[in-house]
């Protein structure tokens, strides 16, 4: 499983982002994916989270502001983050479990095995 993001960079409090992440190297669909981040000194925190059936599920912190989806079609992750803030400041990984059979939204961040190499998101006041 191969996955790249693209689409980081820097915005000011309030502005917009959108990340894509392309997946390639799957066999099968029960695959859980997500976009996790990571500010330094912090814990990772799986911000966003989709299933195979395309239901998703947020962390509290971007519930609201952010959205994830996936076009199946072109095997492509998307975030799209709104209204984003001084603490949505980090490095965003798209993330993919091996073939799993259970609920994906129990799911948290060191459950993931596949991630991308990151982009980072820098939001400023």
């Amino acid at each position: 499983v191969q996955l790249v993001e693209s689409g980081g960079g820097s915005v000011q409090a309030g502005g917009s982002l959108r990340l894509s992440c392309a997946a390639s190297g799957y066999r099968g669909s029960s695959y859980c994916m997500g976009w996790i981040r990571q500010d330094p000194g912090k814990e990772r925190e799986a911000v966003a989270i989709i299933d195979s059936a395309g239901s998703t599920s947020y962390a509290d912190s971007v519930k609201g502001r952010f959205t994830i989806s996936q076009d199946n079609g072109k095997n492509t992750l998307l975030l799209e983050m709104n209204s984003l803030r001084v603490q949505d400041t980090a490095m965003y990984y798209c993330a993919s479990t091996t073939p799993w059979g259970g609920n994906c939204h129990l799911l948290s961040a060191r459950n993931f095995g596949y991630w991308g190499q990151g982009t980072q998101v820098t939001v400023s006041s």
